[in-house]
C-alpha cells in the first residue's frame, strides 16, 4: 500500500540457491501418504515450510529434489485455521474445532449476563501444563461485559487479521482474557506434530529442534507504521512457544513464484507476477527469472481478501432479508413517530460472529419484539432477525455464505438454503459480481498499483500465477485476463506458498526476525 513500509526483499538470492533450485530436473510434489518411505538416511537436508493463514494453513518438507506435503487434519493436506476452547480450557484444532463449535450450539438458546470485565498484563506469562502462554503479574480492569452462560466452548478464526492490531488485542475466553499467541499456539503445536510424525516415520528423520520458513504477508491488517514488526514478534512468539526454535520469515506472494520456478525450472528470461489472494490479505509481487537466480523487482500488498468478501455477501444478501431498510413506528408525547428500523445498530455486530451473542441485550431485542408486534409484511425479517440473534446463527451464516461461494466459481447458480432461519434463495454470480463490485476494484487497483510502482506495462509482463482461495473467485480470474490475456496460470491455490516456504528453508532465504525488523 502506498506509503506503508513493506516486508519485501530486492535482492538476489545467494549462490548456494543456484546450482540446487534451478537445475534441469522434473521436481515432484509428494502426499507422504503414497510416497513411502523414501529417506532412510537421517543425515539428509531438509527444507520446512508454514503457510499460517487467515482461513486455513498447510505445511511442507523438501529433500533437494521432491516437495511433500503434510497432512494437518485426519483427511486433509489443509487444515482450517481454527482454535475451539471449551469451558474447562480443552483445546481442539482445525475441522475438529469448527465442528466441536457447531456441535454445541446446536439447538441452543443465548443467555446474557453481566460481570466484571478483564485483566491487563504487566509481565509476559510462562508456559502452563496446556502448551498455552498463560497470564502471569495481572491487575484487574473493571467495566461491564456480557458473557453467554450457556456458552460451552468459544471458536476462533481469522485471527491473524488481528495481529497487526496496535494494542495489545485480548480475547475473552469465559472468565479469563487470552492473548492472540494464546490462540495461534495450539494450531502451531498440532503443525509441528503433523512434521515430527512425517519425518519420523515417512522419512526415517530424526530431528531435535525444528526448523521452519514462516510465511507472511507483505503488509499486515492495520492501520500503525508498526504493524509488520508487531504482528511478526507475534508470529514468532507464537512459533516459538510451538517448539520451533529456528524461524526464519519469507513473502507468501514470492514462495508462491518459488513454487511455480521449482516446477517449471526451465524458465528463463521471464518477467513473472504473482498473485496470492487469500483469506486475509491481497499479495502481489514481480520478479524476473534468469538462468540461474531470479530478482525481485516489487512487491505490493493490502487488506483484501475471502474474509471481506464474506462479510460483503453478508451486508448485501442477508442483511435485506433480516430487516435493514425497513420503517417502523413509535408513539412519541403527542402523535406516532415513523422513521427507518435503526438496522445500522446491529450491523458490526452480526459480521463479526465471535461476538455477535452480545445482540442478545434489551437494548436490540426489545426494539425488534416492538417491531415484530406490527405483524405487517416486514415483521417476518425481524423475526428472522430475532432467531438469528437468540440462537447465535452468525457463524452458521458465514458457513452457508462461504458454500454459495465456492459453488459460483464453477455454477451459474446456486441455491441458499438456511433451514434454520427460513431462508431459501437463489443467487446467481452476476449478482455476487455486482454485490462485491467495489472490492473487485480494489483488487484491480491494486494491481495497476504495483506495475506503476515497478515501471512495468501489462504487455512486458509473461506470466501470471494465481494462487489462494479467492483467486478462483471467476470475477477475479477475468480481471486477470484481462489484463494480461493468455498469461495467467492457476497454480496449487492452497498449497502454492507452504511449498514455496520449504524450498526458500532449505536454500536458506529466509531472513530471522531480527534482520527482518532491520529491514522496516
Amino acid at each position: 500500500m502506498a506509503g506503508q513500509r513493506q516486508i519485501g526483499y530486492a535482492c538476489t538470492p545467494r549462490n548456494s540457491f543456484r546450482n540446487q533450485f534451478f537445475a534441469n530436473r522434473s521436481p515432484t510434489t509428494m502426499n507422504y501418504r503414497s510416497s513411502g518411505k523414501s529417506h532412510p538416511n537421517s543425515h539428509i537436508k531438509l527444507g520446512i515450510g508454514i503457510d499460517y493463514g487467515t482461513s486455513n494453513s498447510a505445511a511442507a518438507v523438501y529433500d533437494g529434489q521432491k516437495v511433500y506435503l503434510i497432512q494437518l487434519d485426519d483427511d486433509s493436506i489443509v487444515m482450517p485455521s481454527a482454535t475451539y476452547i471449551d469451558r474447562e480450557f480443552k483445546i481442539e484444532t482445525g475441522q475438529k474445532a469448527i465442528d466441536a463449535y457447531i456441535q454445541s450450539n446446536e439447538g441452543r438458546t443465548v443467555e446474557l449476563s453481566s460481570e466484571v470485565l478483564g485483566e491487563q498484563r504487566t509481565a509476559t506469562g510462562q508456559i502452563g501444563d496446556r502448551g498455552l502462554p498463560e497470564e502471569a503479574n495481572t491487575e484487574k480492569v473493571y467495566g461491564q461485559s456480557f458473557i453467554d452462560a450457556g456458552q460451552e466452548g468459544r471458536l476462533f478464526r481469522g485471527v491473524k487479521r488481528l495481529l497487526g492490531n496496535h494494542t495489545e488485542t485480548r480475547l475473552m475466553v469465559f472468565d479469563r482474557p487470552f492473548r492472540l499467541v494464546a490462540v495461534i499456539t495450539p494450531l502451531l503445536i498440532k503443525i509441528k506434530t503433523s512434521i515430527s510424525y512425517f519425518l519420523k516415520h515417512t522419512l526415517n528423520f530424526e530431528i531435535h529442534e525444528l526448523h521452519a520458513c514462516i510465511g507472511h504477508p507483505v503488509n499486515f491488517e492495520g492501520s500503525n507504521e508498526s504493524k509488520n514488526i508487531r504482528a511478526l514478534t507475534l508470529l514468532s512468539e507464537a512459533y516459538g512457544y510451538a517448539d520451533f526454535k529456528k524461524q526464519t520469515f519469507y513473502p507468501e506472494p514470492i514462495a508462491a513464484a518459488i513454487s511455480y520456478l521449482n516446477e517449471y525450472p526451465t524458465t528463463i528470461g521471464e518477467t513473472l507476477l504473482a498473485v496470492d489472494f487469500g483469506g486475509g490479505t491481497l499479495d502481489l509481487c514481480i520478479l524476473k527469472k534468469g538462468r540461474h537466480n531470479f530478482e525481485v523487482v516489487a512487491t505490493h500488498g493490502i487488506g483484501l481478501g475471502g474474509d471481506h468478501i464474506d462479510q460483503q455477501m453478508f451486508r448485501e444478501i442477508i442483511f435485506p432479508m433480516l430487516g435493514k431498510g425497513e420503517r417502523w413506528h413509535r408513539d412519541g408525547e403527542d402523535r406516532k413517530i415513523e422513521t427507518k428500523f435503526p438496522f445500522e445498530e446491529y450491523e458490526e455486530l452480526l459480521l463479526n460472529w465471535t461476538v455477535s451473542y452480545i445482540l442478545n441485550q434489551n437494548r436490540y431485542t426489545t426494539p425488534l419484539m416492538q417491531r415484530i408486534e406490527i405483524e405487517d409484511n416486514a415483521s417476518v425479517k425481524f423475526r428472522r432477525l430475532y432467531d438469528l440473534i437468540k440462537n447465535n446463527h452468525s457463524y452458521l451464516i458465514f458457513q452457508h455464505l462461504k458454500e454459495i461461494k465456492v459453488r459460483l466459481s464453477s455454477e451459474e447458480f446456486a441455491k441458499l438454503d438456511i433451514p434454520e432461519l427460513d431462508i431459501e434463495i437463489i443467487v446467481t454470480r452476476s449478482e455476487l459480481e455486482k454485490n462485491i463490485t467495489h472490492l473487485l476494484e480494489k483488487f484491480r487497483d491494486a494491481l495497476i498499483h504495483l506495475l506503476k510502482k515497478s515501471k512495468i506495462h501489462p504487455d512486458d509482463i509473461d506470466s501470471v500465477i494465481r494462487t489462494g482461495g479467492s483467486s478462483l473467485i471467476p470475477a477475479v480470474k477475468k480481471i486477470l485476463d484481462n489484463l494480461f490475456p493468455e498469461k495467467v496460470i492457476e497454480h496449487d491455490p492452497f498449497t502454492s506458498v507452504a511449498k514455496g516456504l520449504a524450498i526458500a528453508n532449505y536454500n536458506k532465504l529466509g531472513k530471522n526476525l531480527n534482520q527482518k525488523t532491520e529491514t522496516l
